[in-house]
């Protein structure tokens, strides 16, 4: 057995790690140091405009004026702003359910326990594995006394990045990312190969646009189910759907959303979402699409290339994946 196969002789049973050594990502220092210096908006996320241009936030944050700009992407660090992310529960078994327990602790080193509602829920969580074959965009549920709990369920041995993406009432929109490792023999895969149509529970979605470094670009995703256009697509989150796009080297995260909204006048619901989104830097992605029909949340997800000859090529061998929504939806 390699030595990549043996995390679990290492990590003895301690099988969850926020911010540990694993991430090309992991800007900061140790959990509990000291906090991060005020920036501006780095939460990496992009929200959609009726004009290519994309803006950062879920919502219309203002940073403080007494903020410096800090323009690492989101996702990248355990602790911004002085907000950290701060796990409770120390040991995830694979394909086991666990209760899994976390707080965002602020600048005064307490738990955060006022956030602003952005679509529809004050705090989304996602979890990737590290080789980004599996996604799961889970919605936890406040505990009390800032503590925030969600049933995470890992498929297997190894090594994944956890997102949280919120907003504190008064500050701007972030997204924290720690590791996780989950003890036990794995062997790490390749990047799924380049792909531009996902199939999924008998739907079909195809995308249609480029990703362009340093700029915004439109992409339009297009749903059909058994070969016929899906033209009542049912709000979800406030969105005929959510766009994530998470970078390939190190997991750079974007929460893009759709041009338009349910009940606008002007957005249809269906076949085609439009989003804006712009990414950092050239290199490989992941894009993952959760989209509602006929009262159930499904995911379909592609390999995308930003800038010339970034893109996987076609001739790798596909990596099946597994992707996961909130509310025990499996795809």
């Amino acid at each position: 057995m390699n030595t990549a196969a043996k995390l679990g002789a290492y990590v003895a049973g301690l099988a969850v790690i926020f911010g540990g050594t694993l991430g090309l990502g992991n800007v900061v220092g140790p959990l509990g140091g000291e906090p991060a210096k005020p920036g501006h908006d780095s939460g990496g996320h992009a929200a959609a405009t009726s004009a290519p241009q994309a803006t950062a936030g879920h919502g219309e944050h203002t940073a403080p004026a007494q903020q410096v700009e800090n323009d690492t992407p989101g996702g990248l660090q355990v602790s911004e702003n002085g907000y950290t992310l701060t796990p409770l529960t120390a040991t995830i078994k694979p394909g086991e359910p666990t209760d899994f327990q976390f707080t965002v602790t602020g600048p005064d080193g307490k738990a955060v326990t006022d956030y602003q509602v952005q679509h529809d829920k004050k705090l989304h969580f996602i979890v990737v594995s590290r080789d980004l074959g599996t996604f799961q965009h889970l919605h936890p549920v406040e505990a009390g006394g800032g503590v925030w709990s969600v049933k995470l369920t890992l498929p297997e041995a190894g090594a994944y990045r956890a997102f949280a993406d919120f907003a504190p009432t008064g500050g701007q929109a972030l997204t924290l990312g720690g590791d996780l490792l989950v003890a036990g023999d794995y062997t790490p895969k390749a990047l799924p190969a380049a792909s531009r149509t996902s199939e999924v529970d008998g739907y079909t979605v195809t995308l249609d646009g480029e990703l362009l470094p340093g700029q915004a670009s439109k992409l339009t995703l297009k749903v059909s189910k058994d070969g016929k256009p899906v033209t009542d697509l049912q709000p979800y989150l406030g969105a005929y759907g959510h766009l994530v796009a998470l970078r390939g080297s190190d997991l750079v995260y974007l929460h893009v959303h759709p041009d338009g909204e349910p009940g606008d006048g002007k957005t249809r619901p269906g076949p085609e979402i439009v989003f804006y989104a712009e990414v950092p830097s050239r290199g490989d992605y992941r894009l993952f699409l959760d989209f509602q029909h006929e009262g159930k949340v499904r995911t379909a997800d592609f390999t995308l290339g930003a800038g010339q000859d970034t893109t996987v090529k076609p001739s790798a061998k596909p990596t099946p994946s597994s992707t996961e929504h909130g509310d025990d939806h499996k795809h």
